[in-house]
């Protein structure tokens, strides 16, 4: 079973999209668990306050590093006895997240402690103390983009990672980049469709049942990545 442990301060935000589809047949089927710890269980201020002013001056506020600390402490004691953990944290100037650091991660895997950084960002403490701890964070982007938080960023890590990991799509075959290709043209019945007086036909190459050339035009139109 692969863990997911995340660390935000809207956990509601998750909600929805986890228990859906096929993130919500994967953990019915004990193949995946994902966990959301507000980290504003993580404070004694009576208002849950995270976040404070940057030193040096500026707009915006920043995850203090007290309750971060306290989070994953909490979550790394819990899962002691899981050797093979990792904690990542999603920054603009991580590195560019891709499908082969998730199957790296869902290969050398088994917790994955996922921090949401929001607003300006966490206090930079965080990854000295984590790494006197015993661990390294892993900094991910997951574009050449800067979100509001890293929510959105945490779920498509946990669904790029959870395809990787055998018996969530059913089949491995399931795995289209693996069977096909990145971007590779699909279509399904009709094989033609009249929209405004016009039709649009499948390749008739992939009707023909000539699997050899069907395969050889896949290659063809792959996307380069």
């Amino acid at each position: 079973m692969m863990k997911f442990d995340i660390v935000t301060i809207f956990p509601k935000i998750f909600d929805s999209y986890l228990s859906e589809s096929i993130l919500k047949r994967a953990q019915k089927e004990r193949l995946i668990k994902i966990k959301t710890n507000n980290l504003r269980d993580f404070v004694s201020d009576r208002r849950g306050k995270v976040d404070d002013k940057p030193y040096g001056g500026g707009p915006g506020m920043v995850l203090k590093i007290k309750p971060l600390i306290m989070a994953i402490r909490s979550i790394l004691k819990r899962e002691k006895r899981e050797r093979n953990k990792k904690i990542v944290l999603f920054s603009p100037a991580g590195k560019q997240f891709d499908n082969k650091i998730a199957a790296r991660l869902a290969k050398n895997y088994k917790h994955l402690t996922l921090i949401c950084g929001h607003y300006e960002g966490v206090d930079a403490r965080i990854k000295k103390i984590v790494s006197d701890l015993g661990f390294e964070i892993l900094e991910l982007s997951v574009g050449p983009y800067v979100l509001t938080g890293g929510e959105l960023a945490a779920m498509i890590l946990i669904d790029a990672v959870s395809r990787q990991i055998s018996g969530v799509l059913g089949k491995e075959e399931s795995l289209e980049e693996k069977r096909l290709g990145v971007g590779v043209p699909v279509y399904t019945r009709p094989e033609d469709f009249v929209f405004k007086d016009k039709k649009y036909s499948v390749p008739k190459i992939l009707l023909s049942g000539n699997h050899k050339d069907i395969e050889k035009w896949r290659a063809g139109n792959r996307q380069q990545r």
